[in-house]
């Protein structure tokens, strides 16, 4: 499948002169687009192609909305062609920006207030050179390259005095800036990277490109908080991560307090935000701590980040570690998995004294850093009690009369950067007003249904005899037995004759199987089924999903049956209404099927459920893809330096 609409120079312009070029795109590149994504496309494409066309690089290629390999995040457009001077294949990332004003954000070079937008943005010259970054990790077409794929940023529709304060950030071969008072020099910039000849054969190569697997976030964990950065952050990611750093700048320079909240799908980077953030700040030696509701994922942070040193296992706690914080003793607290967060810190072992003097747990997560950030995904809420979201956050905050700046991350790097197979889980599991639809694939996600359990298992152990991580993970539908005296793990997982244990309850291991907090990251962790409690937060390879009797399908939809939940949590229908373990366990399954990288393997324990999504899905083969296998081990996925 493509991954950009491609055509030479001229051929853009003889479709947009048709007024078939929207059209044409959006055939491409196979997706909806909003009235005003195809109103730039006519007003800003003609104009670059015209520019190529009288600096005579008509023939040059254009790969328009291309879609940068392992995510769902487009570029405006490639331009491919051949070298003037070296006859090899060169290539320029083009970022093109209809803005006719922009200034700089409270003196920041990084972040710029455009007119008629009411946040920051990222300044344009940061965003391309990103781009340009992210292809020189991931495409092995560029891996030997003598000089770095260049980018450039097109304001055509500004003058200089308009925008001058962009030019603040020191220009690189990958970030220059560009306007229509700078036309002239934007032609003989082209004439430098592209030759007059064609560049279909560049394009080709460009295009069939091997892709560099994706790196492991925790494998680079401990060198990220003490080296420098290892990812590449794109788009708002990049605008997140500076707005907290701007924060920061911001609330000690003028005792201004102010809280960040960035919201985001699976896969689409928080966790690698907060990492990268979290190293920045330890490096620059102020006062940062990262916080989760999860044991699994801070025991996990603790062993990979803070290996070696007591003093970064001790940046990472729990969201409960704040009652007696000193307020705003941190200047930054990173609140990972923000969705977790509860009522109030109080549990069991809560001496009385704290709990008479409770606070709700937002509350003291605001009070104990300058500036709070809080990660959150509202579509991975799986767990009586668990509040986080935008709006609770913001409320909370502006009751406090703090300025909060909200980040909402719409790119996917999970799930092979497949938006569409996210989307195909969201109308399936009927989370997001929309309609169950037939997967036809996409060419970036492989998606299966297993005839049984056995079936599913074997598959995944041959992707993990590769090379590659597997896990199984089922709905919370069976007895969760301690294990034998015999320090035996029992099989309570069964299905007919097929039988498998639950993941250890603790983090001490039982035998060959890992303790709880890192069935996911041990490779011994195949052979257990987890549960979302131990998945979440956690991606590996190839995910193998068990859908229990509390999700079946009656009559052309998806029901739940709460009854037959074997979590506690839901026995009181006091404590937890129908309508909310309804939500919980739809929630729970999006988090399940949300965990591969690669591929999917679906199983029901249900018949009619299991001819439900057989009637919805139309590929039954693994997509075949230029991709290589990643290193075995599981963990959060990022882009990342090679």
């Amino acid at each position: 499948m493509l991954s950009a609409f491609r055509t030479s120079a001229e051929g853009l312009l003889r479709h947009a002169a048709n007024g078939d070029l929207a059209d044409r795109i959006i055939d491409a590149i196979g997706r909806r687009v909003s009235p005003a994504e195809r109103r730039s496309w006519e007003r800003s494409l003609p104009v670059l192609a015209q520019d190529l066309a009288d600096a005579g690089l008509g023939q040059v290629e254009m790969l328009v909305e291309y879609q940068l390999p392992l995510t769902s995040k487009r570029v405006d457009v490639v331009l491919v062609g051949t070298h003037p001077r070296t006859d090899e294949d060169s290539y320029v990332v083009v970022e093109l920006k209809q803005w006719s004003r922009a200034e700089s954000y409270e003196g920041s070079d990084t972040l710029v207030l455009v007119e008629h937008a009411r946040e920051p943005r990222l300044h344009p010259g940061v965003q391309v050179s990103d781009y340009c970054e992210y292809l020189g990790d991931f495409l092995g077409v560029l891996s030997d390259r003598r000089a770095p794929i260049a980018g450039v940023a097109y304001l055509h529709n500004a003058v200089d005095r308009d925008v001058d304060e962009l030019f603040q950030l020191r220009a690189t071969e990958q970030s220059r800036i560009f306007t229509k008072q700078r036309r002239g020099q934007f032609l003989d910039h082209l004439r430098t990277h592209l030759a007059p000849t064609s560049g279909a054969a560049a394009a080709d190569r460009f295009l069939t490109s091997a892709v560099r697997p994706s790196k492991h976030l925790l494998s680079y964990a401990a060198a990220e908080l003490k080296q420098r950065s290892h990812f590449t952050l794109l788009d708002e990611q990049r605008l997140a991560y500076e707005l907290v750093l701007h924060a920061v700048e911001r609330s000690r320079a003028g005792d201004r307090k102010s809280v960040v909240v960035v919201s985001g799908g699976p896969g689409s980077g928080k966790s690698v935000i907060a990492l990268s953030v979290l190293g920045e700040l330890a490096r620059q030696n102020r006062s940062v701590m990262h916080a989760t509701g999860s044991r699994s994922f801070t025991q996990t942070l603790r062993k990979y980040a803070g290996k070696g040193s007591s003093r970064l296992k001790n940046l990472f706690g729990y969201f409960n570690s704040f009652m007696t914080a000193e307020r705003n003793g941190l200047d930054v607290l990173i609140c990972d998995e923000a969705h977790r967060i509860r009522e109030t810190s109080v549990n069991r072992f809560t001496p009385k004294a704290k709990r008479d003097k409770a606070r709700p747990q937002i509350d003291e997560l605001i009070a104990a850093a300058r500036v709070p950030v809080f990660l959150l995904d509202e579509h991975q809420v799986v767990k009586p009690g668990e509040l986080g979201n935008v709006e609770v956050i913001s409320a909370y905050a502006a009751q406090l009369d703090l300025h909060v700046e909200v980040v909402s991350l719409h790119d996917q790097f999970r799930c092979g950067g497949s938006d569409a197979y996210e989307q195909w889980v969201l109308d399936l599991l009927g989370l997001d007003g929309g309609e169950p639809s037939v997967w036809t694939g996409d060419g970036r996600f492989d998606l299966r249904l297993a005839e049984s359990p056995e079936e599913m298992e074997a598959f995944l152990a041959g992707r993990q005899a590769a090379g590659e991580t597997a896990r199984m993970s089922a709905g919370y539908c069976w007895p969760w037995s301690d294990p034998r005296p015999d320090d035996s793990l029992v099989a309570d997982v069964q299905i007919g004759s097929w039988a498998r244990p639950w993941n250890v309850k603790s983090d001490r291991s039982v035998g060959d199987a890992p303790g709880s907090a890192f069935w996911a990251t041990d490779p011994n962790g195949f052979g257990q089924v987890g549960c979302v409690y131990t998945a979440q937060g956690f991606e590996y390879a190839w995910s193998g999903v068990i859908l229990g009797p509390d999700l079946v399908a009656r009559d052309g939809r998806l029901v739940t049956d709460r009854a037959e939940s074997k979590d506690p949590a839901f026995r009181s229908r006091k404590a937890l209404s129908d309508d909310e373990a309804d939500r919980l366990i739809r929630n729970t399954y999006k988090v399940l099927m949300t965990r591969g990288m690669r591929g999917t393997v679906l199983y029901s324990t249900d018949p009619e459920t299991r001819d439900y999504l057989a009637s919805l899905l139309d590929v039954r083969r693994p997509v075949e893809t230029t991709y290589e296998p990643s290193e075995t081990g599981g963990g959060t996925t990022a882009a990342s330096r090679p």
